[in-house]
């Protein structure tokens, strides 16, 4: 074999070699963004989900397409984490939470879920669930702030990741929230989620969180324009003081 020969081979070698070793890295890194990813929502491969669902009183139960979508956003989320979902009606969702992670879409006027979450998990939210129209229609409460919505041009929602505090168990999964003054703010939360996960699993890792968001100008950015007004989950996670009673 002469130089030129061995040359080529060892050319071809030396590719081949590098190939497989750069192949072998991305595969690497592409399993560790997968297990962390999976962690962060609780979704070990072939394990089951939960999508709760509100229903829309006035249409006779159906669906608004906004909350549609988040169920898109969602699902997109989960499978890409190789797990299952089984979606299932806020009212006929009767169990308890951290054995499969569960992701409740809509507010507690129109999810029985969510309002069960919110006293149990999120004692220091407040939401006005009161269906006569006025300032303070689903205003959203934290701590001493309130936060009301001007329909089409600024609304509020609320994201959250909750694990149900130090009492459970190490492997309980998580609740992911979704509740918003209207429907396309839960689809914006849901896809802040999708496109902000990795930096929230830097940043809260696999603990409890609640973020509050707010959609400007839905009527013309539909879910789009979302910006984080503040991470609230102290004030949340406090219990409200009682009112003090009358003299």
């Amino acid at each position: 074999m002469n130089d030129d020969i061995r040359n080529i081979v060892l050319g071809v070698v030396a590719a081949g070699v590098s190939a497989s070793l750069g192949w072998l890295a991305r595969t690497y890194l592409w399993r560790r963004r997968l297990r962390r990813k999976q962690a962060f929502f609780g979704l070990p491969g072939h394990s089951e989900s939960l999508l709760v669902v509100n229903r829309e009183a006035a249409r006779d139960g159906a669906v608004d397409r906004f909350d549609v979508s988040a169920l898109l956003e969602l699902s997109a989320l989960i499978k890409e984490c190789g797990a299952h979902a089984q979606i299932v009606w806020h009212d006929l969702a009767r169990q308890g939470f951290g054995e499969r992670t569960e992701f409740c879409v809509g507010g507690p006027y129109s999810n029985r879920r969510t309002a069960a979450h919110l006293q149990a998990l999120l004692p220091g939210v407040d939401i006005d669930t009161d269906a006569e129209k006025g300032p303070d229609r689903a205003a959203i409460r934290v701590g001493s702030e309130v936060y009301r919505m001007d329909p089409g041009m600024t609304e509020y929602v609320l994201l959250a990741r909750l694990t149900g505090g130090p009492e459970q168990r190490g492997d309980a999964r998580p609740v992911f929230l979704f509740c918003g003054q209207r429907a396309i703010t839960n689809q914006a939360a849901a896809r802040y989620l999708a496109r902000h996960h990795a930096r929230l699993r830097r940043k809260y890792g696999t603990g409890s969180f609640c973020l509050l968001l707010k959609v400007i100008n839905s009527e013309a950015y539909g879910p789009d324009v979302t910006e984080l007004v503040a991470d609230v989950t102290r004030d949340a996670l406090t219990p409200r003081p009682e009112p003090a009673e009358a003299a």
